[in-house]
């Protein structure tokens, strides 16, 4: 993270006196003050008025999120786990992860994106965290409002507070954790295995890559590989597939103006005809319909 250089106004090599500055001079000479803003706070009902494929499909993002549910239920995929969410369910998913969760009409909750940058000390490993004690729970809201409070606001020092609010943040998931630790199941083979699918996938998903290939490259046939995510998520392995790369087309498609064919060949589809086919089949409108609508 870049930091601002403070000039003093006094010559190189002389001691300055903080305690006769004014209060403004003594701060910045304490602690220089980052210029952008470190994470973003959005509701989910924010998330999902952008799209709903944008919440449900398949993909990653390069920064670490937090989900926080306070309403509703559903059920979110991560790393090729499905698992049913509620009230009060905190969902940290770092940086590069794929996953994907339902929001129905009745779910509401915020999202925080720590920023690709962050130098918060957050856990390397998914987690889904059930809270149940009130206590927690209040901590909770009371840290996401400040973060939004201090990225609202234009006070001084705010972004140092964000920073400090966003650390203590981190502070908390560590502790829920560390609670949660002796009634987690540890994953079995079959849930390892899809972990490391959905990783290799998410790192290969544009090569053209198929479900055996995928499968020769973890050590597996490509039947026992499909069992597994069946299990693990209830889909098989080329759903997870195509739904990776399709949520990639989507995005594409939408944020881009790059012609349909080239998008076909970034994502690895052997023909401009085919990926129109896998398009349509997925989302029932042809991708030059969906930039259209998009």
């Amino acid at each position: 993270m870049a930091r601002a250089k403070i000039h003093l106004g006094v010559q190189p090599g002389k001691a300055v006196n903080i305690a006769l500055l004014p209060a403004s001079r003594k701060f910045a000479a304490m602690a220089p003050v980052s210029t952008t803003a470190p994470c973003r706070v959005v509701a989910v009902t924010r998330l999902v008025a952008a799209g709903r494929w944008r919440v449900e499909a398949m993909r990653s993002i390069s920064e670490p999120c937090l989900l926080w549910f306070t309403k509703g239920q559903g059920r979110i995929t991560v790393s090729g786990v499905t698992r049913g969410y509620t009230a009060h369910n905190a969902i940290f998913i770092p940086a590069g992860v794929m996953h994907g969760f339902e929001a129905g009409s009745q779910v509401f909750g915020t999202a925080l994106f720590f920023g690709r940058d962050t130098d918060v000390v957050l856990p390397k490993a998914p987690l889904h965290l059930r809270i149940r004690e009130a206590t927690a729970q209040q901590e909770a809201n009371m840290l996401l409002d400040s973060i939004q409070r201090e990225l609202d606001g234009d006070v001084p020092a705010h972004e140092r507070a964000t920073r400090h609010y966003l650390g203590l943040l981190g502070v908390w998931l560590e502790r829920q954790a560390r609670k949660a630790e002796p009634d987690a199941a540890r994953p079995d083979a079959t849930r390892r295995l899809v972990a490391r699918y959905t990783a290799l996938l998410e790192r290969n998903f544009r090569s053209g890559m198929g479900v055996a290939e995928f499968a020769a490259a973890l050590g597996v046939t490509p039947t026992h590989l499909t069992r597994c995510c069946n299990i693990a998520c209830g889909r098989p392995a080329s759903a997870l597939l195509q739904d990776r790369r399709i949520f990639e087309a989507r995005k594409l498609l939408a944020e881009t103006q790059l012609p349909v064919g080239r998008i076909a060949e970034q994502l690895g589809f052997n023909s401009p005809a085919y990926f129109t086919r896998a398009f349509q089949h997925l989302t029932g409108k042809s991708p030059s319909a969906f930039r259209r609508i998009g």
